[in-house]
């Protein structure tokens, strides 16, 4: 097994952290991918993060594609490392993946072309800028944590000039196309209403703080979050999902899937709504810190309202012709006339764009082409913006105006809600 070490005193006082200060980096994607005379045509991968999404649905997705090859597996957690690095190998039938205990260190790594975030949303946009730093193409999960930070990517996407992709998949997902595909194309007469259900999660018990596991480096896994003791479940995902330091809860997680197909519905997908109201309960005497039931309302400026609520998962758009939709995740079709789902279109009049592979396969075509990717930086912003939005009418329990444009609101609290500070994690990962 080729290990590498947890962390180097003199990698934290140069190494990546010179890139930063130094702001340069690659702006193109190496010739060692696309020249000529490259020993090899291959795309070579890190993975940073191979828990559940990470290990289940990313790596052995890229895996699956003949012109990647993974070369770094990165995480806090020694035994999932180790899993990632058994899977590479066993796909390959190489053994020169290495394991790497501090995402640092993968990304001064020159032998990799791209690395594959998978991590808490907390860590996605500054582990994503520290990448594009170091001159990476990067493909990152959804969601961002903050307005502020979502913008903050986007011009630093603009400004390296590498390639970045977001891992969602509903746009190439054919039921969520086609539903949108027809809405855009006037299948149901002009757009009135957009309804949209998302999952109740559980309630978690508050746990007494317990000693940090020595395979385990929780200080890292916290970053850019404020320090809280350890507790033995509050690296589980449907755990910390549930708390605001890291995430949304169901409305910034599954939100990102529905509520995108709702914005594309709409033509909504590069601005925006322009109003929000909703009310939400977060559970007493929990660890949960976002609320677990709520109802949204959402004003587009041509007239189209979006509710969202929690409950049983669906879909549905609703028109002055008729309505179409679908329940739970990739459910099947309905609508009030099933014929619109049997419909083709001119592709030189068609209201939307072709249905493009999966994520992983898109980033990888992206990188060849340069053309821009399923989901850009824009476009994850936004489409997170609008459930920060909601997240942030909720916690100030009245209407807001919101501007997509100036992304601002019309209210002093809401707008300083639009951030929130980051820890100086260098410093405490330093300190182990």
């Amino acid at each position: 097994m080729k290990t590498l070490p947890s962390s180097r005193r003199s990698f934290l006082k140069s190494g990546l952290a010179g890139i930063i200060v130094a702001g340069v980096g690659p702006q193109i994607v190496g010739s060692r991918v696309l020249g000529a005379s490259a020993p090899s045509k291959k795309i070579t991968l890190g993975f940073i993060g191979v828990g559940t999404h990470g290990y289940g649905v990313n790596l052995l997705s890229f895996l699956e594609q003949d012109d990647c090859e993974v070369r770094a597996v990165c995480d806090v957690f020694a035994t999932r490392r180790a899993k990632a690095r058994r899977a590479v190998e066993e796909k390959s039938g190489a053994t020169g993946c290495v394991e790497i205990a501090d995402f640092r260190e993968l990304l001064t790594r020159p032998d990799l072309d791209a690395v594959v975030i998978s991590t808490p949303d907390h860590w996605h946009v500054p582990m994503a800028i520290m990448a594009l730093a170091a001159g990476k193409n990067v493909f990152c999960e959804k969601p961002t944590l903050t307005i502020a930070e979502g913008r903050e990517l986007v011009k630093e996407v603009a400004r390296r000039k590498t390639m970045f992709a977001v891992g969602i998949e509903d746009r190439a997902v054919i039921y969520y196309h086609k539903l949108a595909e027809v809405v855009r194309n006037g299948g149901i007469g002009k757009l009135e209403r957009i309804k949209v259900g998302l999952p109740i999660k559980p309630i978690f018990p508050i746990e007494e703080p317990a000693p940090v596991p020595p395979e385990f480096n929780y200080e890292l896994w916290l970053g850019p979050a404020p320090h809280r003791p350890y507790t033995p479940s509050l690296t589980d995902a449907q755990v910390w999902r549930q708390i605001r330091d890291f995430s949304g809860g169901s409305l910034t997680d599954w939100g990102a899937h529905l509520i995108d197909t709702a914005q594309v519905g709409n033509f909504a997908e590069n601005s925006g709504p322009i109003a929000v109201e909703g009310r939400g309960q977060i559970p007493p005497n929990a660890v949960n810190t976002v609320p677990q039931t709520y109802e949204l309302k959402y004003t587009y400026a041509n007239g189209v309202t979006l509710e969202v609520k929690s409950g049983p998962t669906f879909i549905r758009f609703e028109g002055s012709n008729g309505w179409v939709g679908n329940k739970g995740w990739s459910g099947p079709l309905d609508g009030s006339d099933m014929a619109l789902f049997r419909r083709t279109y001119d592709p030189a009049t068609n209201k939307i764009w072709p249905r493009r592979p999966r994520e992983q396969r898109d980033f990888l075509d992206s990188i060849k082409s340069g053309q821009p990717p399923m989901y850009t930086a824009e476009a994850l912003q936004r489409l997170a913006t609008v459930l920060h939005l909601g997240a942030i009418a909720m916690e100030l329990g009245k209407p807001l105006r919101w501007d997509p444009k100036t992304e601002s609101f019309d209210d002093q609290q809401a707008n300083a809600l639009r951030q929130r500070p980051r820890r100086d994690w260098q410093r405490a990962v330093a300190k182990i």
